[in-house]
């Protein structure tokens, strides 16, 4: 039967739970275990789909359409394996599932409650999981901050786990955070104190605590809480602030964590093979070329997370590369005001990624007008992709005033316009959503990349290129050359004669690894490494 690992936060929130549960996941898979992790988040949302950008970040997407918490995205990346729609509840998921179960007479007239109708289903998904990945090790992490309400019965579940399980099947990590007063220049632990007394309240004890901190852990620090937490001083591990997130499962495995959760799940296994994980933080700590500087253009630069996969997927491609990314956060809105080539001279290549609504939509356009006329490298994702084709439209196309029906009802020339069969539906979960197949065409940019004539990609849109416009684009230039396999949707565009410039209506930064970034990310990369050493020369 499976072993679970259950991860909980306490103090604040932020404090990389995800990346704890990820860099566990790595280093036990590096050990020949079975690893699968999922995300309890307690929000009474069914799915993030429908939240802004601003208050959560990224909606990461799943091979089989599920709209997640950017959590899995981390996860994916760390253990090299697609999850699925199962890998992620949300409490507006149990209730459902809940109340459709008393509404059907499942519950033959019983009064529903929290406990244990509630928190059997928060187990039964838990264990699902489990099941259908055959795991060895199951790693939950719970979202929220113990004390928080919300998440009262995902700890109530995890709790009662250890009884239905037994103890040696069940392992808590605690993730909470040290820290430090300038005024007296001391680290304080009584905020890890009281965290840890709160979760003792509601029956669980950690097994592990990991303290995120910004300076090292004093042995002072770490004696206190081993003594007033009732642990292990080896169970006290400290997580420093890093620039580099595929370094953390190496100091993690310095400092035992997956020996520390093995011993208590009395399991054994080999040593690791980390030579590779070695390998990109080398390579990331020092390249051998200059800074490729990249810039993105967006709406909702201020919260980096909302583009956390892009970000990811451009470093993977730096370290392919042997080269140093330099990130430039351009506004969209910004190019409105301040022109294109104010902002964007000094780039060596561009990426617009997606979005939604017509904010900065003009300056995702200049900008892309200007990446075409000057020959800087760009990647369109989604929406970027979009404006691409709009800025074809009016510029080359002759089609003045061309748009998508999102943001102009009506106009001569909506290039872009909404799926017949998506005309009236509600918001959440009703997009086209996860992977599916695109057939591209013989010597193009994205088959030399590909090197091969059918993928499939992640989705998560309505919009898409009017079939009505489609002959007239393809006779001025834009070279279609990935669609749908029964040539019904647009999926890649891109152009001859240009150094990169390639638009993709899927999002492939979802598909990116560390050890193997996106082909589309790689292809924008190089040309902009080429780019930089034209303009070092």
């Amino acid at each position: 039967m499976s072993r679970f690992v259950f991860i909980t936060g306490g103090v604040l929130s932020s404090l990389g739970k995800g990346i704890t549960a990820s860099s566990l996941g790595m280093l036990l898979k590096a050990r020949g275990i079975n690893v699968t992790i999922m995300k309890c988040d307690p929000y009474l949302n069914v799915d993030p789909g429908t939240m802004s950008p601003y208050q959560h970040g990224e909606v990461f997407v799943t091979e089989d359409g599920a709209e997640t918490d950017l959590d899995l995205g981390h996860y994916e990346r760390f253990i090299d394996t697609n999850l699925t729609r199962y890998n992620s509840i949300t409490t507006g998921q149990i209730y459902s599932t809940v109340i459709a179960k008393e509404r059907r007479g499942d519950y033959l007239g019983a009064t529903v409650q929290v406990i244990p109708h509630i928190t059997n289903c928060i187990k039964d998904s838990i264990i699902r999981v489990s099941n259908i990945n055959d795991a060895d090790v199951t790693i939950v992490e719970v979202g929220g901050t113990v004390g928080d309400i919300e998440s009262l019965p995902y700890l109530e579940a995890i709790r009662q786990m250890r009884g239905d399980l037994g103890r040696d099947k069940v392992c808590y990590v605690h993730v909470t955070y040290i820290p430090y007063s300038k005024a007296i220049g001391e680290m304080k632990s009584k905020p890890t104190q009281h965290s840890v007394k709160e979760m003792r309240a509601i029956g669980l004890a950690p097994d592990l605590i990991v303290c995120r901190t910004a300076r090292s852990l004093t042995k002072e620090v770490k004696d206190k809480i081993s003594l007033f937490c009732d642990i292990d001083p080896e169970g006290v591990l400290e997580a420093r602030d890093v620039d580099c997130l595929y370094e953390i499962p190496l100091e993690m495995e310095r400092q035992g964590l997956a020996e520390g959760v093995l011993k208590k799940l009395k399991m054994q296994a080999p040593e690791p093979d980390l030579e590779q994980q070695k390998q990109i933080v080398k390579s990331f700590r020092s390249p051998h070329q200059e800074k490729v500087k990249i810039g993105l253009i967006g709406k909702y630069i201020k919260v980096a997370d909302a583009y956390l996969s892009v970000i990811e997927a451009l470093r993977h491609s730096s370290i392919g590369h042997n080269a140093s990314l330099e990130l430039i956060w351009v506004s969209s809105e910004q190019i409105e005001r301040d022109g294109a080539e104010a902002c964007l001279k000094h780039l060596d290549g561009v990426i617009v990624p997606g979005g939604f609504g017509d904010r900065g939509i003009e300056g995702k356009i200049l900008g892309i007008q200007y990446c075409r006329e000057n020959n800087l490298p760009f990647l369109g994702i989604c929406l970027g992709m979009q404006c691409a084709v709009i800025e074809f439209a009016r510029n080359v196309a002759e089609m003045k005033d061309a748009h998508s029906s999102e943001f102009v009802d009506s106009g001569e020339y909506p290039v872009i316009s909404l799926m017949p069969d998506q005309s009236g539906v509600v918001k959440g979960g009703t997009m086209r959503l996860g992977a599916y197949p695109c057939r591209i065409s013989e010597n193009s940019i994205a088959a030399s990349l590909y090197k091969s004539n059918l993928i499939y990609e992640r989705h998560r849109h309505r919009f898409e290129v009017n079939n009505e416009f489609r002959a007239r684009l393809s006779r001025k230039g834009l070279i279609i050359s990935g669609t749908s396999p029964d040539q019904q949707l647009v999926e890649i565009v891109e152009l001859k004669n240009h150094p990169f410039f390639v638009g993709c209506q899927f999002h492939p930064e979802f598909k990116s690894r560390p050890n193997r970034a996106h082909p589309l990310f790689a292809g924008l990369f190089a040309a902009a490494l080429e780019k930089m050493q034209t303009r070092l020369s």
